[in-house]
């Protein structure tokens, strides 16, 4: 099998039994779910400055995987809350100029969680810094509209797995809501750029191996990779 090679960027970790000290990570069930669709998950470092074009020379896609929360200096708030926690500008730094290239050269793109979050502050957006009633260790059902084919989980209600604080407040301009939650937060976007380039608020790689229609939206994420040219 040709695989694809699917940029992931790295999250800064304070530490591992694996590494005894702090780490450059990506989550064991978001990786085995790119490769278990056919994908090559390669993390990279956060670094600034970078020159994506030549960095993922031979990619072919990128996700923007999970992670800690923003610094709300990015969408011109104040830190208000005291539920803020994993906060790194290097982090956010190279997160915000990863997602900005992919989405302008039109690259295949995935984003989750964070990543979800992320891209609506790409496009001048703000976030909720914490719900009244977070969504940790939540599992709910969702409806999305005609995208669904699109995006790999068919027509039928998606089990979803959560585990976020923050939602959407002000959606980023140009961004198309394609779900929401039953209380009206968003769940899903649509960048509408030319090519396949989706953002979720679950973490559709905690039961990707049990669940077709999460599964399918690895799938077809890979899918648009290999059929997409190299970087």
């Amino acid at each position: 099998m040709n695989r694809p090679r699917i940029a992931i960027l790295g999250r800064f970790a304070d530490g591992s039994t694996a590494t005894r000290s702090r780490a450059v990570v990506s989550a064991r069930a978001l990786v085995d779910a790119v490769w278990n669709a056919g994908g090559d998950p390669i993390t990279l470092l956060p670094t600034s400055d970078t020159d994506w074009a030549t960095r993922l020379r031979g990619f072919s896609a990128v996700l923007m995987p999970g992670g800690g929360d923003l610094n709300p200096e990015l969408y011109g708030q104040s830190p208000e809350s005291d539920e803020l926690y994993g906060i790194d500008p290097l982090q956010d730094a190279a997160d915000l100029s990863l997602t900005q290239w992919a989405i302008a050269n039109k690259v295949p793109f995935l984003a989750i969680c964070r990543g979800f979050q992320l891209v609506n502050v790409a496009f001048g957006g703000t976030l909720v810094q914490h719900m009244q009633n977070d969504h940790r260790h939540v599992v709910h059902q969702l409806h999305l509209d005609a995208d669904a084919e699109r995006l790999g989980v068919g027509a039928a209600p998606l089990e979803s797995s959560c585990y976020h604080h923050q939602a959407i407040d002000r959606l980023g301009e140009g961004l198309r809501v394609i779900a929401r939650a039953t209380e009206g937060h968003v769940e899903a976007m649509a960048i509408d750029n030319g090519a396949w380039a989706y953002a979720v608020q679950w973490h559709p790689e905690d039961n990707a191996a049990e669940n077709v229609q999460q599964a399918g939206l690895f799938a077809k994420f890979v899918e648009q990779a290999q059929n997409a040219p190299l970087i």
